[in-house]
């Protein structure tokens, strides 16, 4: 996918330089508690997350996690993007900020542009999103966004219950 921006923002494919970031942002207290611990300890752990997950996931699927990027300054910000889940029947959108860029309306800005992607430019009807009970930043993104909560899921029998919330693109 070529680079699309919005005002403030722009929305790209990760690159293997782009491992020190990574390495940042999934270690972020905040990542860890409210997505997961992918484990990521290392500039070679982040490239393998990059190449396993993203990378993959844009061969695979044509869309994947980006990278958010300041649009004036190209300072990394975060990632959004979608995702095909096992166990979810819709892609779904996914978001990690660091603290200092929150609170700014980047994560609203990042997800409009990629739901716009996703009925845009690969023609999907529905996106779903996930949220780990408590974090009340997200919902009010995606409340914001137009999501409606769908109630409680599990992703696997044993997995956490997380809030689950769909929307239309059509």
């Amino acid at each position: 996918m070529h680079p699309v921006t919005t005002e403030r923002l722009r929305l790209r494919e990760f690159v293997f330089e782009d491992a020190a970031f990574v390495l940042r942002l999934l270690n972020e207290p905040s990542f860890i508690a409210n997505i997961a611990d992918r484990g990521v300890r290392s500039l070679a752990d982040a490239e393998r997350y990059l190449a396993e997950g993203p990378m993959t996931s844009y061969a695979r699927n044509g869309f994947g996690l980006w990278l958010v990027e300041l649009l004036d300054s190209g300072e990394p910000a975060g990632m959004c993007g979608l995702i095909r889940r096992e166990g979810l029947e819709d892609a779904d959108i996914g978001y990690a900020l660091l603290p200092e860029h929150w609170g700014a309306g980047y994560a609203r800005e990042a997800c409009a542009l990629t739901l716009a992607l996703g009925r845009e430019r690969f023609g999907l009807d529905r996106v779903v999103a996930i949220v780990s009970p408590g974090n009340a930043r997200s919902v009010r993104v995606l409340e914001h966004l137009g999501f409606a909560d769908e109630g409680i899921i599990r992703l696997k029998d044993d997995g956490e219950p997380l809030q689950f919330f769909g929307m239309g693109l059509g």
